[in-house]
């Protein structure tokens, strides 16, 4: 990791060939428990990330299935409704015919 940082810079700032010395062993346990600990934070964000979007999916799917379940209970109910206005009707035209007939029979 150090070498390459180490070029990256050097080619960034116009230095080529140059030559790169090896980290002294501190120094090199420095570098590497920091960027141990750098990729556990990261790992870390990215798991919590993850499963965010993993609860929010999960939520959305299920108010969905929710509201698809709700529109069906509707749609149920409004043909019922529909049958129940139907059925009334019809019997209401029978009750007219049946006073249209009363009203014009002859009366005795």
């Amino acid at each position: 990791y150090h070498w390459i940082e180490m070029r990256t810079k050097m080619r960034i700032m116009g230095f080529r060939g140059a030559v790169i010395k090896p980290l002294n062993e501190e120094v090199a346990a420095e570098l590497g428990a920091e960027l141990l600990g750098e990729a556990i934070v990261f790992g870390v964000g990215g798991l919590c990330i993850f499963l965010e979007y993993a609860r929010q999916s999960a939520n959305s799917k299920k108010k969905e299935e929710e509201l698809s379940g709700t529109l069906l209970g509707l749609q149920e109910q409004l043909a019922e409704l529909t049958l129940t206005v139907e059925t009334l009707e019809a019997q209401m035209r029978e009750v007219n015919r049946a006073l249209v007939a009363v009203s014009a029979s002859p009366k005795k």
